[in-house]
């Protein structure tokens, strides 16, 4: 999952702040407000005029996640990512198409993409799934799209080849799908299986 912006009444402040946070040796602080509509697009604002706003930070500078919320808006370019995932996918025995379809489903091919959970990065890796696969840099493709893939390779062998089950575990986690025996009943995770395989099969036939 990841983060999408739209336009909003608060957000050129926000990118002004964030510009004179960076490049000014005293940073001007603000309280900085956010909610996730049902379309999973997250709004900020620095006046909250609806209830639905919830504090979200006040140091701007020392806050990593504003920046690479910011970021987020540049155009990505899948091609750039080619190789590295033929190497991963190689090297883990993975499909190529796979590897591209969680990609596409988990960050939009946005590499500092990251999720209101903490996960982040080309394949969406939570801290504690990335220290595990000796990831030190999220953010770093070739790292992220290797621990990933590799991740992948673990799931996979879990469940003995199921991929729907695997899928399922690298979005809810593998102790939820073995709670409960199979995907577990959430309209996310269903949601997230069905897309990756939707994408999978868009990415085979080209």
């Amino acid at each position: 999952m990841r983060y999408n912006l739209l336009a909003h009444t608060g957000l050129s402040f926000l990118f002004a702040a964030a510009i004179f946070s960076l490049s000014s040796p005293d940073p001007a602080r603000a309280d900085i407000y956010r909610y996730e509509d049902e379309a999973g697009i997250i709004h900020f604002t620095d006046a909250p005029t609806d209830k639905r706003f919830k504090f979200f930070m006040r140091d701007l500078k020392k806050d990593r996640k504003l920046r690479t919320l910011i970021k987020l808006s540049k155009k990505v370019n899948p091609a750039e990512y080619e190789s590295i995932i033929q190497r991963s996918a190689a090297r883990y025995g993975i499909s190529v198409p796979l590897v591209k379809a969680v990609i596409h489903a988990e960050s939009g091919y946005d590499t500092n993409a990251v999720s209101n959970k903490g996960a982040s990065g080309l394949m969406q890796l939570m801290p504690g799934t990335a220290k595990t696969l000796k990831v030190s840099d999220s953010f770093n493709p070739a790292e992220n799209v290797d621990g990933g893939t590799k991740y992948l390779r673990f799931l996979l062998d879990t469940f003995k080849g199921d991929l729907s089950l695997a899928l399922a575990a690298y979005n809810a986690g593998l102790s939820t799908v073995a709670r409960y025996g199979g995907i577990p009943p959430y309209p996310e995770t269903r949601n997230y299986v069905n897309k990756v395989l939707t994408y999978m099969n868009s990415y085979q036939a080209n």
